[in-house]
């Protein structure tokens, strides 16, 4: 699903797909993809997008189609911290009750991973 509302704002505004990429710290062919509406623009893309046009969020935000964000962070500060995004299409219609309850689980397991990660903080300092 394009996004009519943002590409029309942008354009009226004088702005370049490359100096809206450069905004969300990506590259031009991604946010091409983005406003295209291939790839899901999250929540926090579509605000600084939004503070930077100088718009509110309602006057060129649009709803996605069928996508599946996975947002797997691993906030470790060791040599293998990484940031993970995978974008799924919906394309086997799971119902969205079942992806609410994954996203969910998801959240609770982060809350885990935040809470044993503290423990063996505190545990390390102990043992100094």
């Amino acid at each position: 699903m394009q996004k009519e509302k943002l590409r029309a704002i942008r354009k009226k505004k004088g702005y370049t797909q490359q100096q809206i990429a450069d905004i969300i710290a990506t590259d031009v062919s991604n946010y091409s993809r983005k406003e295209s509406g291939d790839v899901k623009i999250i929540r926090e893309e579509w605000e600084k997008i939004a503070k930077f046009l100088d718009v509110s969020l309602e006057d060129i935000y649009e709803e996605e189609d069928s996508k599946i964000v996975i947002n797997n962070e691993n906030h470790s500060t060791g040599e293998n911290s990484s940031h993970y995004s995978l974008l799924y299409s919906n394309s086997y219609n799971i119902p969205n009750s079942i992806l609410e309850n994954l996203q969910d689980y998801i959240n609770l397991l982060k809350e885990e991973n935040k809470s044993l990660k503290e423990e063996l903080k505190t545990i390390k300092e102990k043992t100094k």
